[in-house]
């Protein structure tokens, strides 16, 4: 891997229980990849879909969890009180900063519109040298092609620098992704 020691990643992805089953495996496979790395994961603290099969996967492997919840979500998504940390926080500002605070990369899972704020703050974070951590996006099954699509003309048209797009790290590939986070 990459020259840096990597200890933690913190994982965006999506808590509705609408998912395809494909989701739930895909968030399994990268929790359980995390563990065989020797790493922990940080993620938003919920026990269902796919932040559930994530950490659950990550434990079972051995890795150390900690999710990260506010308060008025702690019933919404059922908090994972079985993660080796639970942190309560009071707003979802809240919760991006302790999670951005404990990753030192940062994977983004399809998700919904939580999952593309998390990673757009954080991705600009890094855009703008507030850190310089790994930004990776797992795009299986062109769950983000319009979006990325999207990216590209906000390019063309000026707003987005080469610099921006190429700081995020795309793929399809678990083990690629997790390698971006090491790097």
């Amino acid at each position: 891997m990459g020259g840096r020691a990597l200890t933690t990643v913190t994982v965006y992805c999506g808590s509705r229980q609408t998912v395809p089953e494909s989701y739930l495996a895909l968030a399994a496979e990268v929790g359980a990849e995390i563990a065989r790395r020797g790493w922990s994961l940080a993620w938003g603290g919920g026990r269902t879909s796919m932040m559930g099969a994530l950490a659950t996967a990550a434990r079972e492997g051995g890795a150390h969890t900690t999710g990260v919840i506010p308060r008025a979500l702690v019933d919404v998504e059922w908090a994972d009180r079985g993660s080796d940390e639970l942190l309560v926080v009071d707003s979802m500002r809240d919760r991006k900063a302790l999670m951005e605070a404990h990753g030192d990369a940062f994977l983004a899972l399809p998700g919904g519109i939580g999952t593309c704020e998390e990673l757009f703050e954080v991705w600009t974070s890094r855009v703008l040298a507030l850190h310089g951590k790994p930004v990776v996006l797992l795009d299986v099954d062109g769950h983000y092609r319009g979006l990325l699509e999207w990216l590209a003309e906000l390019h063309s048209r000026g707003f987005v620098s080469r610099f921006a797009l190429d700081s995020l790290v795309v793929t399809d590939d678990v083990r690629a992704a997790l390698d971006a986070c090491a790097v």
